[in-house]
């Protein structure tokens, strides 16, 4: 019987050290270690690299310097690799081969002034929204286009290809007349060339393509206005808090302000 009861005692002590001490470690470090597995859960596609898919002709968020890709989206990618403690690579690619650039593992992560869509949603993951777009309309001076209206009166529309533009002008307007161009660019030619009557692209984009183009006009209305975000692969959650967690400081300490403020100055 002493034996037994001394078992007992015993057993009961080890069970209460036991509990105690992980009931210490849990209370002490249980926010040190949440922020530990933000930091190190994450996976990418090159261990220590951030691989980052864009289509690098839509100023100001990304276009060429030379050789080297710049603009709101290159420096806000290189801002969270820096919070992340990865080194950036920029790949780029067709505005339409990005989101499955993302989804079969080719890129970590697609920012091209990409907006948030239903659709979208389906085959990636979007980042909390780091930027606000709009959708404008483009057309030659003295054109009879003067509203949004206009484009349903049979006018030739140039959107780039797979972008919310060509989403909502073909569900607008219709497919018959709807002309997709894999760049911004190509559509303005097109324009400037007759072939088209208006163009339908980001309002940041289109004033740098107005500016080098003379005898080319925005209209003086918004046709949509929408949410940009960073895309990410949907079996990558991890990475996801984690970028999430490096635009929240990028966001508080002004960083992503400053950013946008660089290329777009305050009107």
């Amino acid at each position: 019987m002493k034996k037994k009861l001394l078992s007992v005692i015993l057993a009961s002590v080890m069970a209460l050290g036991m509990t105690a001490c992980g009931s210490s470690a849990d209370t002490g470090s249980a926010s040190d270690s949440a922020a530990a597995s933000e930091d190190a859960a994450f996976t990418t596609v090159t261990p220590g690299t951030l691989t980052m898919a864009t289509n690098a002709y839509f100023p100001p968020y990304e276009y060429y310097e030379g050789d080297k890709i710049v603009g709101i989206d290159a420096e806000i990618a290189q801002a969270i690799a820096d919070k992340l403690g990865l080194q950036l690579k920029i790949e780029d690619m067709e505005f339409d081969s990005i989101i499955t650039a993302v989804s079969t593992g080719k890129a970590d992560m697609g920012l091209a002034g990409m907006t948030v869509t239903e659709e979208r949603k389906q085959n990636v993951n979007f980042s909390d929204t780091y930027a606000t777009g709009v959708q404008v309309v483009i057309v030659p001076e003295g054109s009879d286009i003067k509203t949004i209206d206009d484009l349903a009166d049979g006018k030739k529309i140039g959107v780039q290809l797979a972008t919310t533009g060509d989403i909502y002008c073909v569900d607008d307007f219709g497919s018959d007349f709807v002309e997709e161009y894999n760049k911004g660019n190509d559509a303005v030619m097109a324009l400037l060339a007759g072939k088209i009557d208006a163009v339908v692209i980001d309002n940041e984009p289109a004033k740098s393509f107005v500016a080098a183009n003379p005898g080319l006009i925005i209209l003086d209305t918004e046709y949509v206005t929408e949410d940009y975000a960073a895309a990410l692969n949907k079996d990558n959650a991890d990475l996801l808090v984690a970028v999430n967690g490096a635009l929240k400081e990028l966001k508080a300490d002004g960083t992503l302000d400053s950013i946008i403020a660089k290329y777009i100055p305050a009107e």
